[in-house]
């Protein structure tokens, strides 16, 4: 069966691929992608190449996780996925129980490339649904349609996957409370154990900020997202799924591994144009141009921004990760940032004690549901400035 159980070694890191390319261009998305298709065997021979230069950034921790992501990971040829992950175990121990994800959307899963995936190391799939109804699907300008999501849900568990994870998008203005409520259903239906919700975000550049500014398309309603966060969590609760991110439900078994690990502080390389990379004192970033970062590859160097995170910087990301989770912060690790800087953290978070948006329990600091929707706010007002 394809499944994967976290591992328990401490010292794990993982590996983020990105892969910029889309069929066509979602009107809410910001991520860096292309929707052609021209370079991308010469984009697969520069990841290659950066795999083998940055050998050493994770100082030869084991992966606990491999995440494709994008961009749209699923146009890739299963090969070019094999290739990919053999470059990665040539110069890094994937651990036997690691959690390889591929990111891929519904028009993409055919049977046949299901069942080309089933016999790959890739153990996880996350599936970009946003909505079981067409008329969002149309407003979102995604490449499928309601029953192709099904269907390939359906398809994905027949030949072995359990361990899925759909992402659902709230708050458009296509879509009613009572629509909400069955496209979770639908989830629960299925039987899918995590899914990802995401609140829709008008961002900058995009074609939808550009449909709201020339009145095509109603701007967001921040009263009706509420809501409709609200029902989310009411839903996933009942059904028995645990609210362990900001965005994240799963039943206890089925935690991210990937994203988890993120939260949680540990290191991660980033490969491809745009990828992000960590190792605790410093952030790096690569280019996010294709052109340029192939040319560069194709010279043997690397194409990217680094910064150096100062002990202010530390501190904010331990809280802005850890607060966004069920397992919060520790009032232990806050200390080791300074006295004055606990001292701080106390006075700040008593208010949101008193209003019941955070809890204390011992050590640890956490937000509570009401809280982690204000979560942005909240986060920013706690930072080491």
């Amino acid at each position: 069966m394809k499944s994967a159980k976290s591992a328990k070694e401490k010292n794990t890191a993982g590996i983020y691929l990105h892969i910029p390319f889309c069929k066509q261009a979602c009107h809410y998305c910001n991520f860096h992608f292309s929707t052609s298709m021209r370079y991308k065997s010469d984009m697969i021979e520069a990841m290659l190449t950066e795999i083998e230069l940055q050998k050493d950034y994770l100082d030869n921790s084991p992966l606990q996780s491999v995440y494709f992501g994008g961009g749209t990971p699923s146009v890739l040829e299963t090969s070019e996925i094999e290739k990919l992950l053999q470059r990665i175990e040539q110069f890094h121990n994937i651990l036997p129980d690691a959690e390889i994800t591929l990111e891929a959307n519904p028009d993409d899963l055919t049977m046949t490339k299901l069942q080309q995936l089933s016999e790959t190391r890739i153990n996880r799939l996350s599936i970009g649904v946003q909505s079981f109804f067409d008329k969002d699907l149309k407003y979102m300008n995604r490449a499928h349609n309601a029953n192709e999501a099904i269907d390939c849900i359906r398809n994905a568990q027949t030949l072995g996957f359990q361990n899925l994870t759909i992402d659902l998008i709230y708050g458009t203005p296509t879509m009613t409370n009572k629509e909400w409520r069955q496209n979770l259903q639908t989830i629960f239906d299925l039987n899918v154990p995590h899914i990802s919700c995401y609140c829709l975000t008008v961002e900058p550049k995009t074609a939808l900020e550009h449909f709201v500014k020339t009145g095509k398309s109603e701007p967001i309603d921040e009263n009706q997202a509420a809501e409709q966060f609200q029902i989310l969590v009411n839903e996933m609760t009942k059904n028995g799924y645990v609210h362990y991110e900001i965005s994240n439900f799963a039943k206890p078994e089925f935690f991210a591994v990937h994203n988890g690990n993120y939260w949680r502080g540990k290191y991660y390389l980033g490969l491809g144009p745009s990828a992000h990379s960590f190792n605790g004192e410093s952030r790096q970033w690569n280019i996010a141009h294709n052109a340029k970062y192939i040319k560069s590859l194709a010279q043997k160097e690397l194409n990217f921004e680094v910064e150096i995170l100062s002990k202010e910087d530390q501190f904010n990301e331990y809280l802005m990760t850890g607060l966004r989770t069920i397992w919060g912060v520790r009032l232990d690790k806050i200390e080791s940032f300074g006295a004055n800087v606990k001292q701080r953290f106390l006075e700040k978070s008593q208010p949101y004690l008193q209003q019941k948006l955070m809890i204390k329990n011992g050590q640890n600091y956490s937000l509570t549901s009401e809280g982690r929707f204000l979560s942005d706010g909240i986060i920013s007002e706690l930072f080491w400035v």
